[in-house]
């Protein structure tokens, strides 16, 4: 049933998309001001009932990130990052003291997380099931009303959470499946699962995703030739001589997934990005100096940077790629 929705939603998204007026390139169409509004849920389990001892409180949470520099700096970047276009707000802030529950039905107790952590053996399959999450926060309901309009999940290592996943009518991948189920929310939103364990770096790498699936969807109906999201993400190992930007993983000189350290220059057009949509300019000569040296935040942050943020249309998007990757709901999906 979920393959037949799947290609009934293809169709319906192809008929809407012919049928669409299109909008003429030009220089004037203006920027939005983007003010999401985040729920906040730190799931902080209890790991001993007698003494109410929370996980974050134990030893081994000892050198972890704390959720408010996280959330502080997070937000930070992206408004810098977006040009100060994208500014986000706390809604609300709750705390759960249990473990998710995993798709097959297992929860940790504090004992058998704890064991996981030492033993770094965790649970099979990870991901959490998403369906009590929702049940018990109440979010297609809170969705439907308007309180906020994306989630962000923070839990620790092996709670399960994807880094991003979309849900509501219509909801397309989003660096992970559609959350089923989820119509009664009334419109679409991402949950993002960001960890405490980790730092800001891996707080963009989640939404450094999002944009590249929802990027990849906005530009879903142009030919590769004309396709600038695909010209944006080109890296050396896929097209040699026609580095781009590249992606999350890929900086424009990279080996490997992850590989943003490498000193080797690489002729690269990342920097026209920053004039778009003259992209006229001249390829530099760059290494792994120019996008932080090998540091995850450094390199997402140049990344993000790169994304178009102006006014106007080209290719019959417009040129605020940044309206896109936060709001889901955008008429043009």
């Amino acid at each position: 049933m979920d393959n037949l929705n799947s290609v009934l939603r293809s169709v319906e998204d192809q008929v809407a998309a012919a049928l669409r007026p299109a909008i003429p390139d030009n220089t004037t169409e203006p920027v939005q001001s983007l003010t999401p509004r985040a729920l906040v849920v730190v799931f902080n389990p209890i790991l001993d009932p007698p003494t109410g001892k929370r996980l974050l409180q134990a030893p081994e949470a000892a050198k972890w990130s704390q959720v408010d520099p996280l959330l502080a700096g997070y937000m930070a970047d992206v408004a810098e990052c977006s040009g100060g276009q994208v500014k986000y707000s706390i809604a609300d802030r709750l705390t759960r003291d249990y473990f998710p529950v995993k798709e097959d039905g297992f929860a940790y107790t504090g004992a058998s997380y704890l064991q996981a952590l030492h033993t770094l053996q965790y649970h099979s399959p990870d991901y959490a099931d998403y369906g009590p999450l929702l049940k018990d926060l109440d979010l297609l309901g809170h969705i439907a009303r308007g309180d906020f309009d994306e989630v962000w999940f923070f839990g620790g290592p092996g709670f399960g959470f994807y880094e991003s996943r979309m849900a509501g009518p219509g909801a397309f991948w989003c660096n992970a499946p559609p959350c089923p189920n989820t119509d009664a929310s009334r419109k679409r939103f991402v949950m993002m699962g960001f960890s405490y364990e980790r730092t800001v770096g891996e707080m963009l790498e989640n939404l450094g995703h999002r944009a590249e699936s929802m990027l990849e969807h906005r530009w879903r109906h142009a030919p590769d030739a004309q396709n600038l999201w695909k010209k944006f993400a080109r890296h050396e190992a896929t097209t040699p001589g026609q580095a781009e930007v590249g992606t999350m993983h890929w900086a424009p000189n990279s080996t490997h997934d992850y590989h943003w350290g490498n000193p080797a220059p690489v002729t690269t057009r990342a920097d026209t990005w920053l004039n778009f949509p003259n992209l006229s300019g001249q390829p530099k000569s760059q290494g792994a100096a120019a996008w932080g040296g090998g540091d995850i935040r450094a390199h997402h942050k140049w990344w993000l940077e790169r994304l178009p943020k102006v006014p106007g249309r080209t290719g019959g998007v417009a040129n605020q790629w940044w309206r896109y990757v936060i709001n889901p709901n955008d008429p043009e999906f």
